[in-house]
């Protein structure tokens, strides 16, 4: 069951973020949101999808949209990922999984047979008044930056 759908309010939260402290939604008041929430530091596809980010990062701003990412990898290894891929965005750690429930990423995936649970590849765009407006879930990373930045430039 999702807890937020297109066109509604996303409630208010808080995790601990790279360069100290913690983001608040909140911070992101006035202006849309983007919030890409990926499987793990380090990895081939999470590192492609952060990449594409930070390249379209200056655009996204341009459009008026601020750019998060999320997983459940701690703030120490968000700290070595960011640095290493000059990451100009925070991201957040959801240790605990609330926020990554919240938006219903935590999915059964499948590895050489073997069920776990993991984080789906998912993105999220919220307007300038913290409704959620576009989602894509499931996502393939060739080309999906792009689409969102489109999407946050026609909203």
């Amino acid at each position: 069951m999702r807890e937020i759908k297109v066109g509604n309010k996303v409630p208010g939260f808080s995790l601990p973020a790279t360069g100290g402290g913690t983001w608040t939604l909140a911070d992101a008041a006035g202006g849309k949101l983007v919030i890409y929430f990926y499987p793990r530091d380090m990895t081939s596809g999470c590192t492609r999808e952060s990449q594409d980010f930070r390249d379209l990062h200056g655009a996204l701003r341009k459009a008026g949209a601020m750019v998060v990412g999320v997983s459940r990898d701690s703030v120490a290894s968000h700290e070595k990922f960011a640095a290493k891929e000059a990451l100009p965005f925070p991201l957040l750690a959801d240790t605990d999984e609330r926020v990554c429930r919240l938006f219903d990423v935590i999915k059964t995936k499948s590895l050489y047979g073997r069920k776990y649970l993991g984080v789906e590849r998912s993105t999220f765009l919220l307007d300038a008044a913290g409704r959620l407006q576009q989602e894509w879930r499931n996502v393939k990373v060739p080309g999906h930056a792009e689409a969102v930045l489109e999407a946050a430039r026609n909203l």
